[in-house]
């Protein structure tokens, strides 16, 4: 959630640490903070944004080594003394941390007991302490007894003016990545802080740490074990992170929608044999054959594409499939079956419940694949085989054009695990020919965009909502719900549309509006019914369809071009994000950071 830069180099650290710091703007924070070593310690913090911060930093500070981070309150309130970086007693040493450490109440006990004063509420501080009273005569081993002392996860960067020209990184669950440059090194927690200053990185493992100077590297692990480490190129060009001439993230995301769809599509449908080809999944036929459940496990939106993804698998594989959140998985304690295919989804790939569900599964002997955005990402390396989604970067809060291409990929998992099972090679290609044409249905659906923003600002007074949908429309409905939510901060809930009488029907009426998702496929006449019993109770419906419904039906539609029955997910929930992003925008959201959320979810 957090962000972490630190920079050691020629030149004046400060523009390159708020640089790094604006670029990670939209993983969520509250307060931001700046600490640079020269010929003493300087040390800027706000409870504010990154444009504060860089008007707090006063003329004249800088020097050739700095940390900087942008806080996601987890111990403490937001404010000036709680933000990062933390410092010791003597402001010698300097520290920036993403993640939690578990047993910080135990620590700061007896650090006050020790006669240190604490200057925060923070668990992070402790860090900074218990590395300033280490007697080792090298930084790393310095970093290296201090993490032996707590418990948790993190990602952390030390400083330590004492010893000048160099910074300590270490990782256990939450990201770390080494940037090499031309005489000087860089450390974030994400790739998106390094693409203005160098295309090479490398990504720390978890329980290892590096040490940094202007002339390069060195990494090990935690007991002191010598690690080796090659740098490796990020494939994505800079400006896809440059926001360009679009007003937002979100809406340069939505826009990219088919593009996104084409990459993940691309040299993966097999028209010879109405098919996919996926051979990072590293699946033969025989293995196939093998699975006889696929457990899918995400969070939020990647869950919500897991629902979508266990559908196509039932329909398609005729397989027994479910999705579950993988922020519950871990902690029932699960029965691990061999013969089942585990699918770990998320978009940035460092999800730590995800990650967490992983390591489970691998610990118990399951067979876990990732569907995956970032290349080179923690989940991506754990599970070594999968699909990657090639969206391009999301930089928005909200997921849109992962959570299409997280569909698509599994939509393509699902055909490959039917073609080798019972679906016929009839029915393969009409799946082959559906998912060739999304790009363009996407687009065809981004065109009614002024259509569908009338609706959503017809329905920005709206203090609630309700979303219902059945069977294929169910998961949508949820989405739906999550991106109104999310990005407008207008209570919505999400039922399966059958549930509605069994209790939510009683709260129906005027002032609560309800989407409705209406695909044309066998369940078609029951949804109308439900249409109608909402409207016979006052209730005002959008309906959002790809079917032709009877005029006069639903109080406003919202309508996508038709699809295959079993693709008619992606489809309809394209225009939900639309919906979701109109409305907000109308109320005056900030869409690309909603309050209390963050892009990377890298804490419980």
């Amino acid at each position: 959630m957090c962000g972490i830069v630190g920079y050691v180099g020629p030149r004046d650290a400060v523009p390159v640490l708020l640089e790094g710091l604006h670029r990670l703007e939209y993983r969520g924070y509250d307060s931001a903070g700046i600490a640079v070593a020269g010929e003493e310690l300087q040390v800027v913090k706000t409870a504010g944004r990154v444009g504060d911060l860089r008007r707090a930093v006063p003329e004249g500070t800088g020097g050739p080594v700095g940390i900087a981070h942008t806080r996601w309150a987890t111990h403490g309130e937001p404010s000036d003394r709680n933000a990062h970086p933390h410092v010791d007693s003597d402001r010698r040493v300097a520290i920036v941390h993403n993640g939690v450490f578990e047993n910080s109440d135990r620590l700061r006990n007896r650090l006050r007991a020790e006669g240190v004063e604490l200057a925060s509420d923070t668990d992070s501080e402790v860090l900074a302490h218990l590395v300033a009273r280490s007697s080792a005569d090298a930084l790393e081993d310095a970093v290296r007894e201090a993490l032996s002392q707590v418990e948790g996860t993190y990602g952390v960067i030390v400083m330590d003016v004492a010893r000048p020209g160099e910074l300590v990184a270490a990782r256990r669950g939450s990201p770390v990545v080494l940037g090499v440059g031309e005489q000087e090194m860089l450390i974030a927690s994400d790739v998106t802080a390094l693409v203005r200053f160098t295309q090479q990185v490398i990504y720390l493992d978890d329980d290892e740490i590096a040490t940094v100077t202007a002339d390069g590297y060195r990494t090990s692990t935690m007991d002191a074990r010598s690690t080796t480490r090659t740098p490796t190129a990020i494939d994505v060009p800079t400006a896809e992170y440059e926001l360009g001439e679009h007003p937002d993230f979100m809406y340069k995301e939505m826009r990219e929608q088919p593009d996104a769809v084409d990459r993940c599509l691309r040299g993966r449908l097999d028209h010879r044999f109405s098919s996919a080809r996926l051979d990072g999944v590293g699946l033969t036929p025989q293995d196939y054959q093998r699975i006889r459940r696929v457990k899918l496990l995400g969070c939020g939106s990647a869950y919500y594409a897991g629902q979508v993804g266990a559908q196509l698998v039932e329909e398609l594989a005729r397989i027994p499939a479910d999705a579950e959140p993988a922020s519950e998985f871990r902690y029932r304690n699960p029965v691990v079956d061999p013969d089942t295919l585990y699918v770990a989804i998320s978009q940035s790939g460092e999800t730590l419940d995800t990650l967490a569900a992983v390591q489970e599964l691998k610990r118990k002997g399951g067979h876990v694949i990732g569907v995956v955005n970032a290349v080179g990402s923690t989940i991506a390396r754990e599970c070594g085989h999968g699909i990657f989604l090639h969206a391009g970067p999301e930089v928005s809060v909200a997921a849109t054009k992962s959570f299409t291409t997280m569909a698509v990929a599994l939509a393509m998992l699902a055909l490959d695990l039917g073609r080798v099972r019972d679906l016929s090679i009839t029915e393969g290609r009409r799946v082959v020919t559906g998912l060739g044409e999304l790009p363009h249905t996407i687009a065809q659906i981004l065109a009614t965009e002024n259509d569908i923003a009338e609706v959503a600002r017809r329905y920005a007074g709206a203090e609630h909502m309700f979303f219902v949908g059945r069977v294929r429309g169910w998961p949508v409905a949820r989405e739906g719900a999550q991106k109104l939510k999310e990005i407008s901060y207008v209570h919505a809930e999400a039922y399966q549309a059958s549930e509605l009488k069994h209790g939510p029907l009683a709260l129906i009426n005027p002032d609560m509006p309800t989407v409705v998702l209406v695909p044309d496929d066998e369940l078609l006449p029951k949804n109308v019914a439900t249409i109608e019993e909402i409207k016979a109770r006052g209730g005002r419906v959008i309906a959002v369809t790809d079917a032709d419904l009877p005029p006069g039906l639903a109080t406003d539609v919202i309508r996508v071009p038709r699809a295959h029955d079993a693709l008619s997910p992606i489809t309809l929930s394209v225009p939900l994000q639309l919906f979701a992003y109109h409305l907000a925008r109308s109320l005056g959201r900030d869409v690309d950071r909603p309050r209390n959320l963050a892009k990377s979810v890298t804490v419980e």
